[in-house]
């Protein structure tokens, strides 16, 4: 697996509620409708534009790593420690506005112990928040005690609306924690997968991954009642310095709109842009025995992809055997995301909700060019590690010296934004291949591929579609496609047989077609569905 962060996936999801109000004296006056309980420093000028003028600097410059303020000590604040630490949210900035959303922050800890700096602006001014314990309600006997004023934050979120539905002390829709990651809900109030602002050489032979972190934060004061927020931030790393923008939307979803610039002190062999981190570790596709009561465990179940050329793609995801790196060519994608399709509670029957994990769309802006969607698919015995990486690679060989800039929206949802008008891929099952009272051919796998949806809800009664399969080697045998038997309108599947010897995986390819498409032929009428197939799983 990739060198990462040794950070419990739990800790991260776990989304504590603060109480309890407090006062601090400020050496300077809050910015604008800011929160007067929390101390400021002196304004120093802001925008974005000077903030990428100091990466460009930053470029040219080496690299210092950050030191935490007492190691020792930060690592005591183990997960539970950490956990009992608790921001009073009448602290909260904006806790009675102009934002509808106020913002909390995390503590440090034992799993998160670079302190991030942050700020808030205000007509162009800014004004650090500066640390204070009291901020924070904290056992007695916290070790936390100990570490005094210059300690600094590990993080931040925002809260839900002060006049929404929920008790916003208690629920938050948006945090940002760890390194360069955040997450977000949608409309299931769950979270989920995370995504990054950038990824450095994940998963290259003899090169360490690197995890580029955000030092500094900047939080814009929106006009009054504004539904939009928007925040800055400063990203450090060995090989790159990078100025972020994240303007952010609270609906029934959450949309994060993106701009990035990016200096690279070093090259880098692989750069992941717009990259997505998530868990698998199996599904109803190929379920070890007895490895778990449950009957699946994912926050995401495939990857989707919608091609420059219009091509409509669902990867199912793998816990593979050894890790894997699959690259998908494509010129100015339109979108990709990983999703979490399967909804139905009982395919779960966990109280953690895999059923409402939200899916993320990457939408680009802007040109991207020629590059790769590479999916990082490393292998895992529990549900405590992310193990799926997805995220775009340019063609271009990323330089030292070079500046990059890169735009796109996040959304965090259900489902993708523009779904497909074709039939879907809603399910993947493997199974011993030949035919039940005969003997079973050994090094033969039983696929059986499930589409919904789309034009198969209109096919005309007789009309059965064709499958369309391809294999990078093996043979095909016993292919056939029948109406699912529950009087589903336009769901079917598609059943074959994989002859495949050896150890090398097999990428599989497959779409219905039948009818008479625009251009004569049989029309197309599904997604296309991709597979990696290992024989010695």
């Amino acid at each position: 697996m990739p060198n990462r962060p040794m950070i419990d996936r739990r800790h991260l999801l776990r989304s504590a509620a603060a109480a309890t109000a407090g006062l601090a004296a400020s050496g300077f006056a809050p910015p604008a409708l800011a929160s007067a309980g929390l101390t400021y420093g002196a304004p120093t000028p802001f925008s974005f534009d000077a903030l990428k003028e100091r990466v460009r600097r930053m470029g040219k410059e080496a690299y210092t790593a950050p030191q935490p303020a007492r190691p020792d000590v930060l690592h005591r604040l183990d997960y539970d420690q950490h956990g009992q630490i608790k921001f009073k949210t009448d602290l909260a900035l904006w806790a009675e506005g102009p934002s509808p959303f106020p913002v909390t922050f995390f503590h440090l800890g034992r799993y998160f112990q670079k302190p991030v700096r942050m700020h808030v602006v205000d007509m162009g001014q800014a004004r650090e928040i500066l640390y204070e314990d009291h901020y924070f309600d904290m056992p007695a006997t916290s070790p936390a005690r100990e570490l005094g004023k210059t300690t600094g934050f590990a993080g931040f979120r925002f809260q839900e609306r002060r006049d929404g539905k929920l008790d916003w002390r208690n629920n938050d829709w948006v945090a940002f924690l760890g390194a360069s990651y955040f997450r977000a809900i949608g409309e299931n109030f769950q979270y989920g997968l995370s995504a990054r602002g950038l990824a450095v050489n994940t998963v290259v032979h003899d090169v360490p991954e690197e995890f580029p972190d955000f030092t500094q934060v900047w939080f814009e004061t929106p006009a009054q009642g504004g539904d939009t927020v928007t925040v800055y931030a400063l990203m450090d790393g060995p090989s790159v310095a990078g100025a972020y923008r994240f303007m952010m939307r609270r609906d029934n979803k959450v949309v994060i709109d993106v701009d990035s610039f990016l200096m690279l002190r070093r090259d880098v062999t692989r750069l992941g842009i717009a990259p997505l981190t998530s868990m698998f570790w199996y599904s109803e596709t190929a379920k070890p025995t007895m490895i778990d009561w449950r009957p699946e465990i994912h926050d995401s179940d495939g990857l989707a992809m919608w091609t420059g050329a219009g091509e409509r793609i669902w990867r199912p995801l793998n816990n593979p055997p050894r890790s894997q790196v699959s690259a998908f060519s494509d010129a100015t994608p339109r979108g990709f995301g990983l999703l979490q399709r399967d909804r139905s509670f009982d395919h779960y029957l966990d109280g953690v909700f895999y059923d409402r994990r939200p899916s993320l769309w990457i939408e680009p802006r802007g040109d991207w060019g020629r590059g790769t969607v590479q999916l990082v698919e490393n292998p895992t015995d529990d549900e405590i590690h992310d193990n799926i990486v997805a995220m775009w690679v340019p063609s271009e060989p990323a330089r030292a010296g070079q500046d990059l800039s890169y735009s796109y929206r996040t959304v965090w949802a259900a489902e993708e934004p523009d779904p497909t008008p074709l039939a879907r891929c809603v399910a993947t099952r493997l199974g011993n291949g030949g035919a039940p009272g005969t003997a079973r051919p050994r090094g033969v796998r039983k696929f059986m591929l499930e589409f919904l949806g789309g034009p198969l809800k209109d096919l005309p009664v007789g009309l059965r579609p064709e499958p369309v399969l391809t294999a990078s080697r093996g043979s095909f045998s016993y292919i056939r496609t029948e109406a699912v038997p529950n009087d589903v309108p336009g769901h079917w599947r598609v059943q074959f047989d994989l002859a495949a010897e050896g150890r090398e995986p097999v990428e599989l390819r497959c779409y219905l077609k039948g009818g008479s498409g625009a251009a004569g032929g049989p029309a197309v009428l599904s997604e296309t569905w991709l597979y990696q197939y290992h024989p010695d799983r």
